[in-house]
């Protein structure tokens, strides 16, 4: 069975989303993209999933 260790996740400032992607470390990610958005946030999306899963979900986000 694959490990579900991914997260999710969207970056937000104010209501608006300036970038979403994958991660294993949520803390972390949010660190590196405060550096390009300062005050912007991470906002989970869903449970943690496998990586996989979470590359589809990647892949179907840049073509929407």
């Amino acid at each position: 069975m694959a490990k579900r260790d991914m997260f999710k996740y969207d970056f937000k400032m104010g209501n608006k989303i300036v970038h979403s992607g994958i991660t294993n470390d949520l803390d972390r990610r949010e660190s590196e993209l405060e550096q390009k958005w300062p005050g912007a946030h991470i906002v989970r999306v869903g449970r943690r999933t496998t990586e996989e899963a979470a590359r589809e979900w990647e892949k179907g986000k840049r073509m929407a």
